[in-house]
Formats: structure tokens, C-alpha cells, sequence
């Protein structure tokens, strides 16, 4: 199952997925990555295709058009299923950082 490969995504591998949510091809995922993360976060092609070849096979992306060298792809509704989870992870370890921070502020 492709949440015991994904059990928790890595940085590139969120926000490849963030920008797969609209129909994009290859070269754009690179773009969108570093949009959505402010220019924080870039993905460099072996990474990219590396990336979209694991998620394909795992049925989190699917292609959805081709023409030539350039493919398309966009999130299937189990892809965006496993991002929503990971968006729900990283809510709950702010909250327990946020709350433990907050405790031992209060203990000084």
C-alpha cells in the first residue's frame, strides 16, 4: 500500500503533490514547487521524474496527456487523500510543539 512506502512525506514530495492538485506537465512541477514555497523549496529534474514514476505506479498521480516528451499529470483522489493526511500530520506536531513550548515557558 502506498501509505507504508509514503509513511510520511519528505518536503519535495509535499509540494510536488500541492502542485499536482490542477493538470500540469513535467517542467511546470519544478515552477509550481518553488512558487508554493515561497522560492524555499526547488526540485531538480532526477528528483522530479524519480518522484512522479514512484507516485504513478503507487496511483497517487495519474498522466493524464502526452505530446512528444512532454507528459501531463495531475492527483488522484488517493494522492490528495494522502496529502490531506499529511496536512493533518504536520497540524498535529505544531500543536503538540506549540503546547510544549507553551508549557515550558510557563515552568520558567
Amino acid at each position: 500500500m502506498a501509505r507504508e512506502q509514503f509513511q510520511t512525506l519528505t518536503e519535495p514530495m509535499y509540494y510536488i503533490l500541492l502542485a499536482l492538485l490542477d493538470e500540469v506537465c513535467g517542467v511546470d512541477i519544478m515552477a509550481r514547487v518553488e512558487e508554493i514555497s515561497g522560492g524555499r523549496v526547488k526540485v531538480g529534474p532526477g528528483t522530479l521524474y524519480a518522484m512522479l514514476q514512484k507516485f504513478e505506479e503507487n496511483g497517487l498521480i495519474e498522466r493524464t496527456a502526452e505530446e512528444g516528451r512532454k507528459k501531463w499529470y495531475r492527483i488522484t483522489s488517493r494522492g490528495r487523500g494522502m496529502l490531506e493526511e499529511e496536512m493533518e500530520r504536520l497540524r498535529r506536531q505544531i500543536a503538540d510543539g506549540e503546547r510544549f513550548m507553551d508549557l515550558q515557558e510557563r515552568r520558567s
